[in-house]
C-alpha cells in the first residue's frame, strides 16, 4: 500500500476515543499545535505520551511496515527508522 493509501486506513485512536482515518488524525494533530501554539505539548498532545507510535498498529497491520501486534494489541518489533519515514511519505502525501 503507498502512502496516499495508508491515509485512508481506520483505527481506534485511545486518547481521542473514536474511530478515525490516518489522514484525519494528521489532521487533528496539525489542529491541535495551530490552537495550542506555545503550549503545545509534544509529549502528551493528546493527552498521553506514546501518540507518536499511534500510527504503527494500523500500519502493521494491513503490511505497509514490517511488526508485530502483542497479545494487548499494541505495535512491537519493527523498525523505527521504516516506520517514520513511511509516516512522513504519508505526511507528504497529504
Amino acid at each position: 500500500m503507498t502512502p496516499l493509501g495508508a491515509l485512508d486506513l481506520k483505527f481506534h485512536c485511545g486518547d481521542l476515543d473514536r474511530d478515525l482515518t490516518i489522514r484525519d488524525y494528521l489532521k487533528e494533530l496539525l489542529e491541535t499545535l495551530f490552537r495550542e501554539t506555545e503550549g503545545f505539548s509534544g509529549k502528551r498532545p493528546f493527552g498521553n505520551s506514546g501518540w507518536d507510535y499511534d500510527l504503527a498498529k494500523p500500519l502493521i497491520e494491513v503490511g505497509c511496515i514490517a511488526g508485530r501486534i502483542d497479545e494487548y494489541g499494541y505495535a512491537e518489533e519493527f523498525d523505527e527508522a521504516v516506520y517514520t519515514a513511511f509516516v512522513y511519505s504519508m505526511i507528504r502525501a497529504l
